[in-house]
């Protein structure tokens, strides 16, 4: 039973991690912060797997878990990641190398985007991911039209900061 579920969270994890990898790209600002957290979303919703229940999108479960691990990371100065024996099973998870250079505009909005607050980031990845805003409202556990109404705040907000890096 316990390798039907592993085989089973590997299949989902393996078609789902690039929402890993994007989260820890704006919550993460280098290499070995982006490998660490990645690897900590892995571990927590391998923790967490046997709880889901199916009630929602496999990916809008993921989102959540990883959300949250993230911002907790985040918000943590001392980070204490517990390390857990990695299972052969899981290195076909591997990280994925982003090329910093090829995209000068989407360096720019990573880089605004972590001036946001922690609930601004999430809707800005979920809103990228071409979420619609009844899974984002879900996911962040807030109503569709306070989803709405926030990313068009997000929106403005983020043309000023990107218009302003522009005049500079």
């Amino acid at each position: 039973m316990h390798q039907k579920l592993e085989q089973e969270f590997v299949f989902l994890l393996e078609e789902n991690q690039n929402i890993l990898h994007k989260i820890c790209k704006l919550y993460a600002k280098d290499e070995e912060t982006h490998k660490d957290m990645f690897q900590e979303m892995v571990i927590q919703l391998w923790h967490s797997f046997p709880k889901f229940k199916g009630d929602s999108k496999f990916s809008t479960w993921a989102y959540r878990v990883s959300l949250n691990t993230a911002i907790s990371l985040f918000r943590t100065k001392k980070r204490k990641i517990s390390t857990v024996d990695w299972n052969e099973s899981f290195e076909r998870l591997r990280y994925e190398e982003y090329d910093m250079h090829e995209e000068e505009q989407l360096k720019s909005l990573y880089a605004a985007v972590r001036n946001l607050n922690d609930i601004e980031k999430a809707l800005v990845y979920m809103y990228l991911e071409d979420k619609d805003y009844g899974e984002i409202a879900e996911t962040l556990g807030i109503s569709e039209v306070n989803a709405r109404v926030k990313m068009n705040r997000i929106k403005t907000k983020l043309k000023v900061m990107l218009s302003q890096k522009g005049e500079a």
